[in-house]
This record gives C-alpha cells, structure tokens and sequence, in this order.
C-alpha cells in the first residue's frame, strides 16, 4: 500500500501580521536583519552583536531567512569554505518595521537606545 499524501505549504492564516510572524517572529530573526542592515557580512561578525546569539539559532536563522528570500549568501572564502549574508530588496523593506520598533522603543520603554547610541554612550 503506497501512501499518495500531498504535502502542501498551507499558511494558518490569511493575516498578512501572522504569515510575517511566520518567517521573522521570533527571538532572532529580526536582530539578524537589523545587523546586515548595519553593514555585518560575515557569521562572525553576527555572533559579534551585543544579544550573543547561540551559533546553532544563528545558522538556523540564516537558513531559514535564505529559504524565505530574505537574504543570499555567497562564498568569500574557499577552504573552508565561509559566506557574505546580504540582504534581498525584501529583506532590505523590514527596515521600515525595525524603524517603528526602534520608535515604538524609545516612546514606550524607558532606557532603551540604539546600537548607535549605545556606542557612543561608552565613548564618553
């Protein structure tokens, strides 16, 4: 007997804010973008962010942002082998919902700043 199931990639919602919940709703995602955003290439240099995400959620997150479009890697390094993360012009348009969170953060949650700010703040 030979089983003839269809996997289909169904969505739990027609919601646009549950299905962009779906690819960078977590804890991670969006702290990724917002580095690459910033000029971080490299997976060092995203290990390097003051959240210290664990290695394997940043290759997980990688993976999973490269399957929805949101970045491409390409090789810099052939042995081993090491990769550039940039973003696509669809990951690059979540800037302007990281832009509302910043806003939203600064409004509503006392001491927050930006990466930006925070630099600067140990400058002085």
């Amino acid at each position: 007997m030979t089983c003839n199931m269809q996997v289909t990639n169904r969505r739990r919602s027609p919601c646009p804010v549950a299905n962009a919940l779906d690819i960078v709703g977590d804890k991670w995602s969006l702290l990724v973008v917002r580095d690459l955003l910033r000029g971080k290439l490299t997976y060092t240099d995203l290990l390097g962010s003051p959240e210290h995400i664990p290695t394997n959620l940043l290759a997980e997150r990688l993976t999973r942002l490269e399957r929805a479009g949101l970045i491409t890697r390409s090789p810099y390094q052939r042995r081993p082998v090491r990769y550039a993360y940039t973003l696509t012009d669809k990951g690059r348009a979540l800037g302007a919902v990281l832009k509302a969170y910043v806003e939203w953060g600064k409004r509503y949650i006392p001491g927050t700043m930006t990466l930006g700010e925070i630099h600067n703040s140990t400058l002085l």
